[in-house]
């Protein structure tokens, strides 16, 4: 069998190289929409010296590479996530693609699905707004009632996207039954959907809707690990369900931490400021312990899976 491999944001790694992934967080995210004056802006240097010392502590704690999330409408910046990834040894997975309905960058608005498809296959192949740096999957988001017309046609330029590169689609999406309607949207396109990461599928509590999702062949995320006002105990219990049912092997664990913020002075955001990316190794996989699962089997939920969901499949 011919090695699959990552696109980081410094090229392609063997997926078999990486240990510890973390297939959600946030280094640069800017939410305060696409037409705000100075968004997404940010010295590459300035933002290295807030961030630096979580990514350091992350790998010190086992952490081989870090997701970045923030995609086109929330801040994503090519050059600080290029300088970070040089300059840190976190290896760091880049997103094309673009954010929900509110968020949309209006030069995208009025882009027919197949345009829109084809510029997020020139990321992941050749590079990301006249840089060298590419992709390395498809981010995209549901509106909480949605999915808009806008985010079908997303949806549907991401199917085109993942069939011409192997790269897997990650979406935002906070209900159950809006996850359905994705996936047969994405399996109409022509989709097998062990190429979809149903993201922050936490926040959707009825737990048949996961079983669901892991049946079709989608990755189910559980991706507010660490974070204050989510109960790591729910989080345990959806992550264990699903173990039971089954389908170890479509499970993703993050946090969905982080982040410079660049509408502060400080970079840091407003209220609890920047959450490192260490709880999943901390406090979650020793719960995991005390719940009998073996050593083979953490492995499982955070090499090999998301080594297996970020891996092109060509």
């Amino acid at each position: 069998m011919s090695r699959q491999y990552i696109q980081t944001v410094t090229g392609q790694v063997a997926a078999d190289e990486f240990g510890l992934i973390l297939p959600h967080e946030h280094l640069f995210t800017d939410l305060r929409g696409p037409t705000v004056p100075g968004y997404a802006q940010g010295n590459p240097e300035v933002v290295a010296q807030v961030m630096e010392p979580y990514l350091v502590e992350a790998h010190a704690a086992g952490v081989t590479a870090l997701v970045e999330c923030s995609t086109l409408g929330v801040g994503r910046n090519v050059p600080v996530l290029k300088y970070l990834a040089h300059s840190t040894p976190v290896r760091i997975i880049a997103p094309t693609g673009v954010y929900r309905q509110a968020y949309i960058p209006p030069e995208l608005i009025g882009v027919s699905a197949k345009q829109l498809a084809e510029m997020w296959i020139g990321d992941l192949t050749q590079g990301m707004e006249g840089s060298d740096v590419k992709a390395g999957f498809i981010k995209i988001a549901m509106s909480d009632d949605g999915p808009t017309d806008l985010e079908v046609r997303n949806l549907k330029a991401a199917a085109a996207a993942s069939q011409a590169t192997g790269a897997v689609i990650a979406s935002h999406t906070i209900r159950g039954d809006i996850a359905m309607k994705e996936m047969d949207i994405l399996e109409s396109e022509g989709i097998n959907l062990d190429r979809f990461i149903w993201v922050h599928a936490n926040a959707e509590v009825d737990q048949s809707y996961h079983r669901t999702a892991v049946s079709r062949g989608a990755y189910v995320e559980f991706d507010a690990i660490g974070q204050k006002g989510a109960s790591q105990d729910e989080l345990l219990n959806f992550t264990l369900a699903v173990i039971e049912a089954g389908y170890a092997n479509r499970i993703l664990l993050s946090h969905d931490a982080g982040w410079y913020d660049p509408s502060q002075p400080d970079g840091r955001p407003v209220g609890d400021g920047i959450r490192g990316f260490t709880a999943l190794i901390h406090e979650f996989i020793p719960a995991l312990r005390k719940h009998g699962l073996s050593e083979d089997m953490i492995r499982q939920l955070t090499m090999t899976n998301p080594a297996g969901a970020f891996a092109l499949k060509t």
